[in-house]
């Protein structure tokens, strides 16, 4: 299924910045990664999103955009670090001999810089590289995806919010992609509280454009947040068709559908969500949102006391293959919750010391931050919480749980570390009556992590 079938030359994109090819192909083939990034999807009329990064590099190789695209595409999805990734290492020295004797222009010498700083660990500063170039080309869709994920990644809710809002007096209808900004915007406003605002900017998104995946995951926070579980579930069902093909985030829509079940207590249908659509989704591609989706679902089935049977067996192999990426603490979190399920002790004490030893290697750099400060805290609650030793849970989370932010995700994601802290509490008899002491309801709930 293909949502755009004419993509922009070279006279078209230098409307909006300054791309440097000269080759109508390589140009055409920018503009279909770039919207294939900003749907979430791969248009088979260009071979999909891998395929169409291949062309692109073989139509002008020292393109440097193209190098850009490659690489920042990998370093988005979290997946793997440079610093143990060969593959990435050498593709991002590539990159910089390929630019290294080519006269940049300020564009895309900003870019490079920007790819090369997150590949550092430098993501926050990537991001006021990306904010600086949209205040010259406020129309360059891909600074400002790139903007909206890593500030997604950092917690940094509100900054992921203005990034967008400041650029739509520069946008208008009849710029490609122009629907997207609503979807992107919605988020932001979902993730900032401001929910009227939100759901009212991802319906004008999906007017426009019924096939916006990430419109259609804004407007699932809304119904999540605002506990209208009912009318999420009906939204999703009905609208299947318009966002499932979207293969980058469907996994993810899926999710949402069945924690609005886990939440009215229909576990059975939760489960059937999993096993047809999450947990094969999470297994076949992969990729680092699937498999946390998978690993999330599963534990908060087993937070409400069901089980979940030889799923995180199945699981296992496939979030061991990331044991060593430490990209983000939010995905080392997860991938702990299948290691520490699965009773794999010895695996579970040493990803613990990996996680320590990963701290010694970068102290300074981002990830080292928040694992040191929240991430190791966090997977130190789940060891604790699934060996039975509650009260230690809750003292590893506690003085953490208003600093969970720090580690990024969403609001909705976020709350299983709330379960884990609520779950417990109420099993440790001590910590649950001092708690109700000193906290009230607050800790039971009524607030986000």
């Amino acid at each position: 299924m293909s949502l755009h079938t004419n993509w922009r030359d070279c006279k078209e994109l230098k409307e909006h910045f300054p791309i440097s090819t000269t080759s109508n192909e390589a140009a055409k083939l920018f503009d279909a990664v770039v919207t294939q990034y900003v749907g979430w999807y791969n248009d088979p009329s260009v071979g999909g999103l891998d395929n169409c990064l291949d062309k692109l590099l073989s139509a002008d190789e020292v393109f440097p955009m193209s190098h850009v695209l490659l690489n920042g595409l990998e370093i988005m999805s979290t997946g793997s670090h440079p610093k143990y990734n060969e593959n990435l290492r050498k593709s991002l020295l590539l990159m910089n001999e390929t630019v290294g004797g080519k006269t940049l222009n300020n564009w895309e010498e900003r870019h490079i810089k920007a790819i090369n700083q997150c590949a550092s660990g430098s993501m926050k500063t990537a991001c006021d590289i990306w904010d600086d170039i949209l205040i010259d080309y406020p129309n360059d869709i891909l600074a400002l995806k790139f903007a909206h994920d890593s500030y997604f990644y950092l917690g940094y809710q509100r900054k992921m919010r203005d990034s967008v809002a400041r650029v739509f007096p520069s946008w208008n209808k009849s710029i490609p992609l122009y629907g997207y900004l609503h979807g992107m915007l919605a988020f932001g406003l979902c993730e900032t509280n401001l929910y009227a605002d939100a759901e009212k900017s991802a319906k004008t998104a999906l007017s426009i454009n019924s096939k916006d995946a990430w419109a259609t995951h804004a407007l699932a926070h809304v119904l999540e947040m605002t506990g209208r579980q009912i009318e999420g579930i009906s939204f999703m069902s009905s609208t299947v068709t318009d966002w499932s093909f979207c293969g980058m985030l469907s996994c993810h829509n899926f999710w949402h559908w069945a924690v609005y079940h886990i939440e009215k207590g229909e576990y059975q249908a939760a489960l059937d969500i999993y096993d047809s659509a999450v947990g094969t989704a999470s297994i076949k591609s992969g990729t680092m949102l699937d498999i946390v989706d998978a690993c999330s679902l599963l534990y908060r089935l087993e937070l409400e006391g069901q089980k979940v049977g030889k799923r995180w067996e199945e699981l296992f192999e496939t979030c061991y293959k990331h044991y060593g990426d430490h990209t983000l603490a939010f995905n080392d979190s997860h991938l702990f919750m299948c290691y520490s399920a699965n009773k794999e002790k010895d695996v579970a004490k040493d990803f613990l010391t990996s996680l320590q030893n990963f701290l010694t290697e970068n102290p300074e750099d981002y990830q080292g931050k928040c694992i040191r400060k929240v991430g190791l805290n966090v997977c130190k609650a789940i060891d604790s919480f699934d060996n039975g030793n509650f009260e230690d849970a809750v003292n590893f989370l506690l003085p953490i749980r208003y600093d969970i932010i720090k580690i990024g995700g969403s609001n909705a994601q976020r709350d299983v570390f709330n379960l884990l802290l609520i779950n417990s509490a109420l099993k440790s008899e001590n910590v649950h009556h001092r708690l109700m002491a000193r906290y009230g309801a607050i800790v039971f709930g009524l607030d986000s992590v």
